[in-house]
């Protein structure tokens, strides 16, 4: 018995010595900086905190004139869209590469040739359509721009375009092409135009086609556009306008 009590004394002893002994090797770390270096590291924990904002102020800075730009970038490209449109449907006036057809009487003496040449409506008709199919965007006949709904007809014996009578000779048609080449093509086709022979042959006149050039004007359409059997959309129940 008194051995077992000496036995436990001297573990209790033991692990007393052992715990003093660990607590003396390990001591507990402590903040032995001073206050001249607590001082700096706050001094640039600031900085830190100040380039960030400075960043951040920035990135806001960018985004909000990104969103102006793209904004404005929006309003520019329905602009450009609506010239764009307004060029294609002939309501403003357009320049550039293309020839100008001259119609003039075959004979200069009218009594050689019998009556007085007139042209007919479906003899234009025909020429419009062959300048059409070889590369022609914009048309005038005599100052007045051909648009999709133009109206070649006789009225009264009188062939009119768009209600303008075609009455004296000569007749200038003007006519743009999309590019210099595509100008070369038209005018070596109409050299060898099959509505040019038909107006010669049937109606005594001649088709006088000139050489490209890069400054053809034609005018704005100046008649209002009529838009048949159209009606506005209306918004459904609960959309928005």
């Amino acid at each position: 018995m008194k051995y077992l009590n000496f036995t436990a004394i001297a573990v209790i002893i033991g692990l007393m010595l052992a715990i003093q002994f660990q607590t003396i090797k390990e001591p507990v770390e402590r903040d032995t900086r001073d206050t001249w270096q607590l001082q700096e590291d706050l001094l640039k924990e600031k900085e830190v905190y100040s380039k960030l904002l400075q960043e951040i102020r920035s990135n806001e800075e960018k985004l909000a004139k990104y969103e102006t730009e793209r904004n404005h970038s929006k309003e520019l490209v329905l602009r450009e869209t609506l010239e764009e449109l307004k060029t294609q449907v002939g309501l403003t006036e357009v320049t550039g590469p293309g020839i100008i057809l001259v119609i003039e009487q075959a004979y200069e003496d009218p009594s050689f040739g019998g009556d007085v040449p007139e042209i007919s409506p479906e003899s234009l008709q025909r020429l419009v359509n062959e300048l059409n199919m070889n590369g022609a965007m914009y048309i005038s006949i005599e100052g007045n721009r051909l648009i999709n709904t133009s109206v070649i007809r006789d009225i009264n014996g009188v062939t009119k375009v768009d209600g303008r009578s075609l009455k004296d000779f000569p007749i200038e048609i003007k006519v743009i092409a999309e590019n210099k080449k595509n100008t070369e093509k038209l005018y070596n086709r109409m050299q060898a135009s099959q509505a040019a022979e038909e107006l010669y042959k049937f109606d005594s006149l001649r088709v006088n086609v000139s050489k490209p050039t890069n400054d053809i004007t034609i005018p704005a359409y100046e008649d209002s556009i009529r838009i048949k059997n159209m009606e506005p959309v209306e918004s459904e129940k609960g959309g928005s306008k």
